[in-house]
Parts: structure tokens; sequence; C-alpha cells
């Protein structure tokens, strides 16, 4: 590129003093015209003044960045504040870094081409300080002002709260004038109104408290409790009564909002974790209604059903969102058939002798976890979260939805129709539910009670193994995951009702929610203390539970 008739070069210069460069830069980016050449050029050399140590002039090729228009800016932006931004020492090329085990792999930032592998020592970070920091946030959130994805525009906004100066609001004005989502809209407002709170015009300060009205944002709550009277350290300090009212009554809409939100979202967790209780639970009910079997090793079927989930994950490492999918009935396979094996090999000498099937089930549950740990070792197993179960689904800034659990509470909803179904509308559903009403009169009507048993108690086995699948996405994945939920599904399955599987849903969606709402009063331990109390007065009161079990050997 020709500048006043000398060719600039793409080659190392020497450094010049920070505010010469600066300056020098300034006129050069005044001066140049605004073809893609020269736009590349610019670019190029604010990077290179990207090197200098003294932050001001740092601050000041940032807003030069800002302003050049150049598509490369908010990315090199995002990894100067991610402090993967560095430069070359040979050359002074600046590059974003990615940390592996041999060094650095570099990406160039003008060519956005592969720039190697180099040592640690080959490269130096640009460094950031927290004023730069806040700069470079102001300029990215501003960059993404304009773009065209909705969702991006609306984040952008949304950045702008905690860094709300005159600039940006002059910025956003202009931006509101154009802007035709109504979220993004109303965010607008809400940042604009936030730099008026600092208006010496009373009535702008009212206006803007009135439009800050219901805003769940972080900093709308902080700015308005500054303005009851109150400073950052609690201090009290003069402010005009009129305000202090106006915002005292926003503050107190918004309180009420907020804990609203929170007891939504205390909700939404109570039914995740109810959907994990049910899951755990609802294998373990239908083979305790049926065969009056205190299966103490049901937990270990979870914890086989998690192990499984992990074993295809490694059979699929290219397709972890897949895998999970893959898992489901891998799972239900795999305990299924643990379960029948059980059932054929040792519970079925054992039916009439509930003691000796207690205990002969807890040693099977010690051999699966001592098996388990030979073959997988002690320690927990990673297993992945799949991409489209990471996230959360944001409602407002009080409330938002995780993704996992949302998945997990809707696959509990699956599992536990398909369960119905089977149990309602198919010949297996129609034996068991004889087998377990009336065995004798069963036997004498030509149903094979032992086929039933085995492959009911495979049924639930399965069940438990498909809740391993669902708690692996949850919880640390090893060999003590099934103990921590047998005595929970054991309560879940006695409050319900034994048998029962409206019972075994309904019992467990109320304690989950019980637990959750009692976690921030009384602990996580003592929240278990209290509903096991309150079970054990409910079933002395009601011993069959909520929904008991119908039919001539109900009582038996």
């Amino acid at each position: 590129m020709r500048l006043g008739g000398r060719i600039l070069k793409n080659k190392p210069r020497p450094k010049l003093a920070p505010v010469l460069m600066v300056a020098v830069l300034l006129g050069f980016i005044c001066f140049s015209a605004q073809s893609d050449d020269e736009t590349g050029a610019s670019f190029g050399d604010l990077l290179g003044a990207l090197t200098v140590s003294d932050f001001q002039s740092k601050t000041d090729v940032v807003r030069l960045l800002e302003q050049s228009g150049d598509p490369r800016v908010s990315a090199t932006l995002q990894a100067m504040r991610d402090g993967r931004l560095y430069y070359r020492k040979e050359d002074e090329s600046v590059v974003v870094v990615e940390r592996i085990d041999s060094g650095f792999r570099l990406t160039d930032v003008l060519t956005e081409a592969d720039a190697g592998i180099v040592g640690r020592r080959d490269v130096k970070k640009i460094s950031v300080n927290n004023r730069l920091r806040s700069v470079i946030r102001g300029a990215i959130a501003r960059l993404s002002l304009t773009n065209p994805d909705v969702k991006l525009r609306l984040a952008a906004v949304k950045q702008m709260f905690r860094d709300a100066t005159p600039e940006t609001s002059a910025l956003l004005r202009e931006m509101l004038e154009r802007e035709e989502d109504k979220r993004v809209v109303d965010a607008i407002r809400a940042v604009v109104a936030l730099t008026d709170l600092e208006s010496e015009s009373v009535d702008t300060r009212l206006s803007a408290i009135e439009t800050l009205r219901g805003s769940l944002e972080t900093e709308v709550r902080i700015r308005l409790v500054a303005l009851t009277g109150l400073d950052a350290e609690g201090n009290y300090v003069e402010v005009n009564g009129i305000v202090r009212e106006a915002a005292l009554e926003v503050l107190r809409g918004i309180d009420r909002r907020i804990m609203f939100y929170g007891s939504l979202e205390t909700v939404f967790f109570g039914i995740s974790l109810g959907s994990v209780l049910v899951l755990a639970a609802i294998g373990l009910a239908i083979t305790f209604g049926v065969m009056g079997v205190i299966n103490m090793a049901h937990g270990e079927l979870i914890m086989l059903g998690a192990y499984t989930t992990y074993v295809v994950q490694l059979l699929m490492p290219h397709s972890i969102d897949l895998s999970i999918l893959v898992a489901i009935p891998a799972a239900f396979l795999v305990s299924g058939l643990f379960g029948i094996l059980i059932e054929r090999g040792i519970i079925r000498f054992l039916y009439g002798r509930p003691l000796e099937t207690l205990l002969a089930t807890f040693g099977i549950s010690l051999v699966l976890q001592q098996s388990v740990r030979t073959v997988f070792s002690p320690l927990n197993r990673p297993v992945v979260t799949p991409s489209w179960m990471s996230g959360s689904i944001e409602i407002n800034s009080a409330l938002s939805l995780t993704l996992n659990r949302l998945y997990i509470i809707i696959f509990t909803l699956l599992v536990f129709a398909a369960i119905l179904y089977v149990m309602k509308h198919t010949s297996l559903g129609l034996q068991v539910r004889a087998v377990s009403q009336n065995r004798p009169m069963a036997k004498a009507m030509g149903i094979r009670a032992d086929w039933v048993d085995a492959f009911t108690f495979g049924l639930g086995s399965g069940i438990a193994g498909v809740a391993g699948v669902a708690l692996s996405q949850v919880t640390n994945v090893g060999p003590n995951l099934g103990s921590g939920y047998i005595v929970d599904s054991f309560m879940v399955v006695v409050f319900g009702g034994v048998g029962n599987l409206w019972g075994t849903f309904i019992s467990g969606m109320s304690l989950g929610i019980a637990n959750k709402f009692l976690e921030p009063i009384s602990g996580a331990v003592l929240a278990k203390i209290v509903i096991l109390i309150f079970i054990i007065i409910f079933i002395q009161k009601r011993p069959r539970g909520l929904f008991p079990q119908r039919g001539r050997a109900a009582d038996s």
C-alpha cells in the first residue's frame, strides 16, 4: 500500500514509544482511504500496536480497532479479554494461542491461518488490566449491537448493564430507533434508564425509576438500592425524599417478583429431584409390589445402567451427542438381564422368606460393587453430557432452567407413560397385575407365575438401568452411586403405596419438591432426616401408603 510516496511492507518494525505510536496510528487511520486493502493494512498496524506495554496506549488502540470496522476485531478482542492473545517474540506477529501439552498452538490473527506449534518461551502474552478489560468488554458489546442475530444483540445490551455510561446511552438511543425486537427494546430502555438515574433532574430520575419497574437485572436492583439512601458499604447518604420513596416502591415490587421466580426455580429443582426418585423407585415398586422381594441390590442395578452409559461413550467417542440415545436401550438390556439372572439364580429359591431375601440381595449388591471396582477401578468415571443437554433456558434474569434436568423430567414422564401402557394394555401387564393381586388364583388360571416373576424382576431391573443413564448426567458415576438412592427408593415406594405406579409417581415428586424447599432452611442432611421422620409418622397412620394396593391378596 502506498502512503505519501512510500511503500509500506509487512516486516518487523522497531518499537516506537507507546504514546508516539498511538499518535502515528491515529493519524494514519484518519489519512487512509477506505478501500479493502487499506482497511486490512490498518488492522495489521493496529495489531502491532497492541504489543506495547503501556496500558493507556493499548486502551487507545482497542478503541481504534473498534472504529476500524474490520470483521476480525470482535474475535480478536474476545481472545484478548480471555487472555489468549499473544505475540511471537521473533517477529512480533499477533497470534491467538491454544494450550497443548507440548506448548502453544498458534493461529495468526491477521491471516487467520494456522501458525504452528511453539514453546511457551517463544511467545509473550498481551496483558490487560481491569480498566482495559472493562474497555474491551464494552467494545465487544457495542460491536455486537449491529449483529443480525437477535440473541447476540440482546446479550450485548445486557452486557452494558454493568458498564452503563452516557456514551453507551447515546449509542443505545440511536439503536432504539431502528430496533424491532421487543425484548431488545426493553433491555435498551432499561440501560438508558440506568444512566438517567445519575441525572440532576428529579423528574428525569423519577421517569427512569418508573421505566425500571419490574426489571429483574441485578445491576438495576443495586442502583435502586443506592437511591434508597444506602451506599455500597451500607452507610446512609442523603437522597431526595421523592426519589427515595419511588425507588423503595419499585424495589418492593422487584423483590416480590424475585421471590416468586425463586419459588418457581425451587419447584423446578424439586420436580427434577422427584423425577430422579421416580426413575430410581419405579422399578422397585414393580418388583416389590408383585413378588414382595426387598431387593437391596436395586441401587447396584442403577449403577450398572450408569456404567453402561460410560462404556457406550467409550465405544462412540466421536458421537457423544448420539451416545445417550444408544445408552438408554443398552442400559435397559444390561440391567434387565442381570435382574433376570439374580431372580432365576437366587431369589426364586427364597420366596416367602423376606429376611433371607434381604440378606441375599445385600450380598449381591456387595458383589456387584466389588466387581465394578475391579473392572473400572474405585475412581469415579467421567460421563460427558451431550451438547444438546448442556446449557440452560433463560426465562428471565431471575429464572433459568438447566437443560439436563429439563430433559430428565421429560424422560421420566415418557418412561412412566411407557410403563403404564405395558401394565394396562399388554398381556404381560395383565398377568403381572393378576399375580400381584392374587397369586394362587392366577396360577389356577394357567398363568406361569414363575416366569411372570422373572420377567417382572427383569422389567424392574431394566428401568433401574435406565434411571442410571439419567443419573449419569447429574452426578458422579462410581461404585457407590446406587447406595445413595436405595433408601430414598424404598421411602418413595412405601410412602406412595406398595405396587401402585401412580402412588410412586406422586410420592416421588412430592418428596423431591419438599426436599428442595427444606434444604435452604435446614440444610441437605437435616432435610432428609425431617422427611424420613415425616414418612415414619405417616406410615404409623396409613400403613399401606397414599394409594394402597387392592385385591384379595393385598392384605397378605
